[in-house]
Parts: structure tokens; sequence; C-alpha cells
């Protein structure tokens, strides 16, 4: 708690944040980062999406693919990506299909709020998609995180969208420094931030307010995790917030 009670309120207000570690209510911009250790294009994008995981505005998300993987880069060799998995790739996939004008997953490859995509290493073509995501964004949800008392977390889910759509819990690996023994980048000391370890559907928004728990919900040192409100295709995210820290 703050010292002073007019602090406290001042402090929720301009970080976004309500009373028992609540979850920032304000609409954020969702900035999904597809790569791989195993491209030698990705560390700028990764360093780039460090760079967005800074800004209170944007939830900055890497998942890494796994078609990568079994590629043979000369003496070099293979190196598989420590983070990859099918899933990330069938996430991708999805969203290609599903953005008009794209119909091929590639590396790196940022989408943005579900709704569009850029190359991920171009910071022009990044910058002008967040700002078109923000202004196209329209009527958003209000998702809230806190945590229960006994432990774990509450998600709730408010507002006027018809729309039905999954609750979506994601764990995130808030960093890690890899040095890949093989494969295009072997050598360097790649560096990846907030990489999505798990995801998994915990309740639905049918139009009306939703309210999850989850108590005994933990995060290991050094994970923190997001909520997305989201059709299963996926489709555009329609509410996003961040959890609160769950350490005491």
């Amino acid at each position: 708690m703050k010292k002073y009670m007019q602090a406290a309120v001042l402090s929720f207000a301009v970080i976004g944040l309500t009373p028992h570690g609540a979850a920032a209510a304000e609409p954020l911009t969702v900035v999904e980062l597809f790569t791989s250790q195993s491209c030698y294009s990705c560390p700028p994008a990764e360093k780039l999406l460090g760079e967005l995981a800074q800004r209170d505005d944007i939830i900055a998300l890497e998942h890494h693919v796994d078609y990568w993987d079994d590629l043979v880069y000369g003496a070099a060799g293979r190196w598989k990506d420590v983070f990859s998995s099918p899933e990330s790739t069938d996430r991708q996939r999805r969203y290609n299909k599903s953005i008009e004008g794209r119909g091929y997953p590639y590396t790196p490859q940022m989408v943005f709020d579900g709704r569009a995509e850029a190359v991920g290493n171009r910071k022009r073509a990044v910058n002008r998609a967040i700002k078109n995501a923000r202004e196209k964004q329209g009527e958003r949800l209000t998702v809230m995180v806190a945590r229960l008392p006994a432990g774990g977390l509450t998600i709730t889910v408010d507002g006027s969208i018809a729309d039905k759509a999954g609750i979506w819990l994601l764990r995130v690996k808030d960093k890690q420094v890899t040095e890949p023994t093989g494969g295009e980048n072997k050598g360097k000391n790649l560096v990846n931030h907030n990489i999505v370890r798990e995801v998994r559907r915990v309740g639905d928004w049918s139009g009306r307010k939703a309210v999850v728990e989850l108590s005994g919900y933990t995060l290991e040192e050094g994970f923190s995790c997001v909520v997305l409100v989201q059709a299963a295709r996926p489709g555009p995210i329609i509410g996003a917030a961040r959890c609160p820290s769950l350490s005491s």
C-alpha cells in the first residue's frame, strides 16, 4: 500500500490498476511475434518485441514455431528451438487463414490484435501496424484480473459485445537468453521476451458478464500470465489484460 491514500488512488489511475492487484481495464494492443531460434532474420524482431514489451499500452508475446527445427544449415547443422511447439505453429497458420491477404506463415511475423500482420523486423511497418490497430480497435470488453485472497486468480469480463468468444489464460516466460550450438544462429546470444509456454481456455464469453475463479493457480519464478478474450479460430482479440504478480 502507498503511504498516503491519495497517492495510492493516483497511482491506480495512472498505471491502470485497481485495488487488490487487479489488472488494467484500459484497452491494450496485443502484439504476437511468431519466431524461431533457427531463423537468421528473427533476432532483430525479437529485440523489437522486447522494446514493445516495455510499453504500458501493449501486451507483447512471443510464439516459437517448430517448422524450422529440422532444417540443416551446412556445417552449422540444425538447431531445435528450445521453446518451439506445434501449438504455436498451428496458431500462426490459423491466423494466416483468417487475416485477409495472407495465405502462408513465415518468420518473423507479427500479428496485431488478431486482425492484421506485418514483417516483425521492419520497425516502421510494425509501428504503423500498431497505430492502425489502435485506431481500428473498436469496442472492447473490459477484462480485469485480480488475486484471490486465498491464492490464485479471478478473471472478470464485462461489456456489451454480443460475439461469443473464449477466455484464454496464457502462461508466459518473461525472459530467456540462449546460445544455439547449431543452425543459422549458431554461437549468438539470443534474447527472448514474453515467451508463451501454455495457452489454456478457462472460460467463455457469451454476451453477459463472466467471472472465472482459478483457485490455487500459481506461477514459477520468472513467469507471468496474460488473459485474452478471443474466438477459437483464433480471430480478433476483443479484450485483454495482464495478470497481477502472484508473488507474496
